[in-house]
Order: C-alpha cells, then sequence, then structure tokens
C-alpha cells in the first residue's frame, strides 16, 4: 500500500517521444530547441487530461539539460534533470493559479523572476490553471510577460482559453492540445498492462478509451480502478459492469428485433435494460450512436470513423448489410425526437416505449412506399369493369383511381374497343349520359339550351360531360371527337352555351351586398370596404362597372375578382357576367388627412373655436 503509485503518475511521460497523441506539439518544441528559438511565454490550452502539464515539465527539463541528446532529448543524467527529478531543482518554479490567484501571488512571482538562475541557462515559470487569475493579477502580469529577462521562460497552461484576456494571449505563442484519440488510448493502456502482467481483453481496454472521453488521465484512473475490481484480469464483462455502461450486445440484439419488426422483444429487451438500473435517455442515446455507428458502416469510405475494437467492428459490419439506409436514417430521426421530448414527458419510458414501437414498423412503410402505383392499360372488359370499384388500398398508399379525378377513368384505359364504356355513368355518382352516336350531323352540334331556373349545382354537373377526352371514331357512323363535343369545349363559344339569365340591378346589389358582408364576416375589411365604397352599376352585356379611387385598389379587387365573379354568375344564373374596374374621376380633389395636424387644421376649418381652446390650454396636437 504505501508503495503505490497511481498509473497516472508512475507512467507520466519524462520525453518528447512518450507523449501520447500530441505530436503536433511535440514536434514543434523540438524544433524550437534544435534551431535556440525558444519564445518567451508559451500557453498550453486544451481538454483535461490531455498532456498540457507534462508537456510543460517536459519542455523546462530539456531546455536546462547538460548533456542534450542528438535527438534533442533530455539525458536524464546529468545534475540538473537529476534534479528535477527529486523535485529540488532551483531553476524550475511551479504555481498553481486556481489557489493563488490574488495580485500579492503575482507580485511575488515578479520579484523572484529579477534573480538569474544559480545553475543552468534559464528560470522557467509554469503556472497552471491561469485562467483562474484575478483581472488585478493578469494586469500585474502584463508587463513582466511582454518584457522578461533573458533568462526567464513563462509556460501557461489552461483548460478555458476564452478566459484569458486578449493582452495576455497576444504575448504567447499558443499551442492547442487535442483530445487523445481512442486507439491511441487503448495502445497506451495495452502497454502498462503488459508491464504490469495484467491480463486484459482488447475490447475491454477499447471500452475504457471510449470512455474516457479522449482524457488519457482519466483513462488511468479508470484502468487502475478496473484492475482493483478484477482482481487483475481486466476484461470486457469486468469493465462493463463497474463502469456501468450498457453492453453492445443489448443494442444488436435489439437492432434485430427492430429489423424482424418484433414489437414484444423489443419491449421486453428495454425492460430488462431498465430492470439492471440504466436510465432510458442514456439507452435511447446509446441506441442512437449505434445507428450512426451502423450508418458509418455503410460506406467503406467511413468505416474509418469507427472507434470500436476489432471484434465489435466485425459485428457492426454484418448488421450494416441487413439494415438499409432508409431504415437508420429514419431510427435516427425517432430517436432524436425520443430524446428531446424524453425530459419534458410525465412519462418518459412511454416515450421510449413509442419510439421503439415506430422503430419496428419503419420497413414496413418503406416497402409501401415503393410499391409500384400505377398499373398497366386493361383492355378487357371483365377486368376494366374491377377497376372501376376497386379494393381499399393498403395504409398509407393510394391507389391510381384515387388520384384521378372522382368518377374519371385513366385515359390510357379509353381505347376504341372499349369506347362503350364513356356512356355509362361512373362508379362514384351518377352523370347525364353522353350524346350518343346514332345522330350524325354534318356541322358542330347545338349546343342544348338550359332549363329555365337551372340550378349553379346542376349546370356545373353538365358542364362536365364534354371535358371527356373522345377519341376518335371511324366506321359506319362517321362522326369525328371534335364533332361529338358539344360548342362550349371551345374558348371561343363558351358564353353561348351557359346559362344567361337577365337579371336587374336590384338583384345584383343584393347578391353584392351579401358578397361584401361575408368578406366582413372573414376578417377583409379591405375588400369589404372596396366592395361598399362606390355601388356598382351595370352595363350593357351584363358588364358590372365598380368604381375604384386608385390603382392600389384595382390591384385588390384582381385578385378577388374571380372568387367574386364566380359567385355572382351562380347567384344570377348568368355566366355572361363580368366585372370593370373603373378610376374616380374626382380621386385627385379628395382631400387625404395623414398627420395629426391635418386632422387638427380640418377640423378647426369646421369650428374655429378649436384654435382657442388649443391656445389656453397651452394643448399639443397628438392623438
Amino acid at each position: 500500500m504505501e508503495n503505490f503509485i497511481v498509473s497516472a503518475r508512475k507512467y507520466r511521460p519524462l520525453h518528447f517521444n512518450t507523449v501520447v497523441g500530441q505530436g503536433h506539439v511535440t514536434g514543434t518544441l523540438k524544433n524550437a530547441i534544435k534551431n535556440n528559438q525558444l519564445a518567451q511565454a508559451f500557453l498550453f490550452c486544451g481538454p483535461r487530461g490531455v498532456g498540457k502539464t507534462t508537456c510543460a515539465r517536459i519542455l523546462a527539463k530539456t531546455i536546462n539539460c547538460q548533456q542534450i541528446t542528438p535527438d534533442y532529448e533530455a539525458c536524464d543524467t546529468c545534475e540538473s534533470c537529476l534534479a528535477f527529478r527529486k523535485g529540488a531543482s532551483l531553476n524550475i518554479h511551479e504555481l498553481d493559479a486556481a489557489s493563488n490567484n490574488s495580485v500579492d501571488d503575482i507580485r511575488s512571482l515578479v520579484e523572484q523572476v529579477r534573480y538569474p538562475p544559480q545553475s543552468g541557462k534559464y528560470k522557467i515559470y509554469i503556472i497552471d490553471e491561469v485562467h483562474m487569475l484575478s483581472q488585478s493579477a493578469f494586469n500585474a502580469f502584463l508587463k513582466t510577460l511582454e518584457e522578461p529577462p533573458s533568462y526567464a521562460i513563462f509556460i501557461l497552461a489552461t483548460t478555458e482559453k476564452h478566459k484569458i484576456i486578449p493582452t495576455i494571449l497576444s504575448r504567447c505563442q499558443i499551442f492547442d492540445f487535442n483530445r487523445i484519440r481512442v486507439e491511441d488510448i487503448a495502445g497506451h493502456l495495452a502497454h502498462i498492462a503488459e508491464k504490469e502482467q495484467i491480463a486484459y481483453e482488447a475490447d475491454g481496454l477499447h471500452l475504457i478509451a471510449q470512455k474516457s472521453d479522449g482524457a488519457l488521465r482519466d483513462a488511468l484512473s479508470m484502468f487502475d480502478q478496473i484492475v482493483s475490481f478484477s482482481g487483475g484480469n481486466l476484461s470486457y464483462q469486468a469493465v462493463i459492469d463497474n463502469l456501468n455502461i450498457l453492453d453492445y450486445d443489448y443494442y444488436f440484439r435489439l437492432t434485430r428485433s427492430l429489423l424482424d419488426e418484433d414489437i414484444p422483444a423489443s419491449l421486453l429487451l428495454f425492460d430488462e435494460i431498465l430492470g439492471k438500473g440504466f436510465d432510458g435517455n442514456n439507452f435511447i442515446n446509446g441506441l442512437c450512436a449505434h445507428f450512426r455507428n451502423l450508418l458509418v458502416c455503410r460506406e467503406e469510405r467511413t468505416v474509418q470513423l469507427l472507434e470500436v475494437s476489432e471484434g465489435i467492428r466485425q459485428r457492426y459490419l454484418e448488421q450494416a448489410r441487413e439494415a438499409s439506409t432508409g431504415f437508420l436514417l429514419s431510427a435516427l430521426n425517432i430517436g432524436n425526437q425520443c430524446d428531446i421530448n424524453y425530459r419534458l414527458s410525465k412519462n418518459p419510458r412511454l416515450q421510449v416505449e413509442l419510439a421503439l414501437m415506430k422503430m419496428c414498423h419503419i420497413n414496413s412503410v418503406i416497402q409501401a412506399g415503393a410499391a409500384p402505383r400505377d398499373t398497366p392499360p386493361v383492355a378487357d372488359e371483365g377486368l376494366k369493369k374491377k377497376r372501376v370499384t376497386p379494393p381499399s388500398p393498403p395504409s398509407g398508399t393510394a391507389s391510381p383511381e384515387d388520384r384521378l379525378n372522382p368518377g374519371s377513368k385513366p385515359e390510357d384505359a379509353r381505347t376504341p374497343e372499349n369506347n362503350a364504356s364513356l356512356t355509362e355513368p361512373p362508379a362514384p355518382g351518377p352523370r347525364p349520359a353522353a350524346p350518343t352516336e346514332t345522330a350524325a350531323p354534318t356541322g358542330p352540334a347545338p349546343a342544348p339550351a338550359p332549363e329555365a331556373g337551372i340550378t349553379p349545382s346542376a349546370s356545373l354537373q353538365w358542364k362536365q360531360i364534354p371535358k371527356m377526352k373522345v377519341p376518335s371514331l371511324t366506321g359506319t357512323s362517321g362522326i369525328s371527337a371534335s364533332k361529338s363535343a358539344p360548342a362550349e369545349q371551345k374558348a371561343g363559344d363558351s358564353r353561348e352555351s351557359l346559362p344567361e339569365q337577365p337579371f336587374h340591378e336590384e338583384q345584383l346589389l343584393i347578391f353584392w351586398n351579401e358578397y361584401a358582408d361575408r368578406m366582413k364576416a372573414e376578417g377583409r375589411a379591405n375588400i369589404h370596404t372596396l366592395m361598399t365604397a362606390f355601388p356598382p352599376s351595370l352595363g350593357k352585356d351584363f358588364i358590372v362597372k365598380l368604381k375604384v379611387v386608385n390603382k392600389v385598389q384595382q390591384a385588390t379587387f384582381l385578385e378577388e375578382k374571380q372568387d367574386l365573379m364566380s359567385f355572382l354568375r351562380k347567384a344570377l344564373h348568368n355566366y355572361r357576367l363580368d366585372i370593370e374596374t373603373v378610376l374616380h374621376e374626382g380621386q385627385d380633389n379628395r382631400r387625404r388627412l395623414y398627420t395629426s395636424t391635418d386632422k387638427f387644421n380640418y377640423l378647426a376649418e369646421k369650428n374655429p373655436s378649436l384654435i382657442e381652446l388649443r391656445k389656453r390650454l397651452d394643448l399639443d396636437i397628438d392623438f
């Protein structure tokens, strides 16, 4: 017990080439030593446990080494190196700014800088957690940091660079330390396990490396903890049991159940996970990470983004072949929504269970969406009759008949052989029969005159018949499609075939005001005002004229014109009715009151006593 030293201290790097995962920093520092281009101040910043203080100590030891190696590493045999290893070096001073952050502490350090080293070239000051210094301490440190003596070098270390004032940053060479890669941490742990003669499994070391989140010191602390827990046998199961990590196997089994659309198995497996004490939110996040890894394995170029051991990697590659990209993307979206709603829900377990049930149906939805939607043309009469009343399509899909207009048939089924079906009323609702083929007029067919008092709905139903495209008919009848279709199919003759019941201006005003009141009820006050400002007038050929004040009102009315015209035509049974806008001639003579002053002057012209009242009471025009 007395001789035990934690791995983070026992295996702390002593040379640049033993630092794990920070080659860009160590390489730059060694080149600076080689070229004798050392800066007066360094700032090492990065996450915790990645080697900032370690590199600062190695740099301090190396630049004072009396017998530096050809590789520009410390020799560890000279007087300076031995004093450093014993912690008795007078040239290297360490200050913890977290507990020594006052102005007096910095002033004491500045006083020490005045004295040159007794032995060696440099005096090195390592200030850890420098962001904890107070504002006044930073200011007291500025001048010394900018113009230190030639023998003084400052090495600052921090995890929060953004808290350091810019004037300090501008005086330092800044080195950003990266999070250490999972492979590098796992390899370093394996090296220590071999030295300590500890049995280990590679999967267990990878799991420790992932849990450490790029911090080697955290990984070494977990390594010591699990070695004590397992009695020197660092297995994958021991890591899972000690660190409370959900096993990969659970995610592989659950994904298998989701792909098989086995809802009971998915819910039972989730219940088993909850029974072992795992949080539902951590579970859903882990499941999303599992889907992400499967998605990464779908492409050979992105497999390198998978940070797991080789055995787990093979399992990911196998399951990635079974899961489609659409399934994984949809499952990730569902899992992300569950994560967002989890903390807000009063029943968080239900949120996860609903997400799992949705994931079980992803493949069904994808297959239903990929099913063919178009059926080939049918010429057989018996099959054609079946397509008139098709069976209801699966949930989430639409049959071709549903996408057509009600009562219409696909044009590709209308061949000359089954043209007789055009005269049959379609299934959704009855329609009047099309003109028969017995009559063979030599000219265009006359439009049937509508009966008096025909309703708009009946007129619309009657109009739908000629919209059907009839193929050309050849044979004994000699009738072409253009001759059998009503004359209203042509734009020039459309009005002649529609009702033209006469009406009076009084009737027009009734329905005009009815539409204006409807606009007011719907909150469209601008249309109501425009329609009621001037009464409409009825001209020749059923042309309704409406006065507008300006072109803005004219443009506004044009947007509503079609709806209003359609309403009036149906109400008055006259489809020749049209509406024209006319600019009001007296619009320029109308006085516009925009400001408060204009309104007051207008009222004062009618009642001059307002001017006297304003002067006596010393009032301002503000209303």
